[in-house]
């Protein structure tokens, strides 16, 4: 099948454990298509949305897709921080304080509408050429300036040590960093356990096909693309 036929939006729930350049790699042995990319990667433990786009027409438009906003539902750790701020980094704190249901719902308060956010030292954005996480690799922690964002964040249930919110977001957004941010307010630390994108701009989880089905060839996906998108 040529590109003409194999090109459109393709929405994907990622597998946990599995890298985004991992989809990009099994599309395109899938559809012999080198011009595959998508709106907006998710770390390795993360699940979820992958909004896939197929062909150089809609690869072209990443930047449009990529402005959108976006909704996670994500599951906080309190009582350990990691330099990461999710479950993949080293320990460097560690706090027996229990926090209340008042002190949480008071945290959350301070994500809501527009904040001032520092991206995280492990993250892909670039600075100077150099990705954040590079440098982090080598021991080197530089100076972030903070970006504004904009945030809805709803408590969905709290049992200690795990606090698992709904956020709706803004593009640049770090769910990693809200994770580490209420650790910080609450006295005990925290980390991002799990995490799973519901949906990015118009498109929603509920309408991917996992990433399961695209792993057992031989798999069509011309029936799952969105060409008027």
């Amino acid at each position: 099948m040529t590109e003409n036929n194999y090109r459109g939006v393709l929405l994907v729930d990622k597998a946990k454990g599995s890298t985004s350049f991992r989809l990009v790699s099994l599309l395109r042995k899938l559809t012999k298509i080198e011009k595959i990319g998508h709106s907006g990667t998710l770390d390795p433990f993360a699940t979820g949305l992958m909004v896939m786009l197929i062909g150089r027409e809609f690869t072209r438009r990443s930047d449009e897709f990529l402005q959108s906003d976006k909704e996670y539902e994500g599951t906080i750790h309190l009582g350990i921080a990691t330099d990461t701020y999710d479950l993949e980094g080293a320990v460097i704190s560690r706090s027996e304080k229990i926090p209340s249901s008042q002190e949480v719902d008071l945290a959350l308060q301070s994500f809501q509408g527009q904040i001032s956010q520092v991206p995280p030292m492990y993250s892909a954005k670039k600075i100077q050429g150099k990705k954040l996480y590079e440098l982090a690799r080598s021991g080197i922690t530089i100076e972030r300036a903070p970006s504004q964002v904009s945030l809805q964040t709803k408590l969905i249930r709290y049992e200690y040590p795990e606090l698992t919110i709904h956020v709706v977001c803004s593009k640049g957004t770090y769910i990693r960093s809200i994770a580490h941010d209420i650790g910080q307010m609450l006295g005990t630390g925290g980390h991002l356990s799990s995490l799973t994108r519901l949906r990015s701009g118009s498109f929603h989880l509920r309408s991917a096909i996992s990433q399961k089905e695209l792993e057992n060839p031989p798999f069509d996906i011309t029936p799952y693309l969105l060409v008027d998108s």
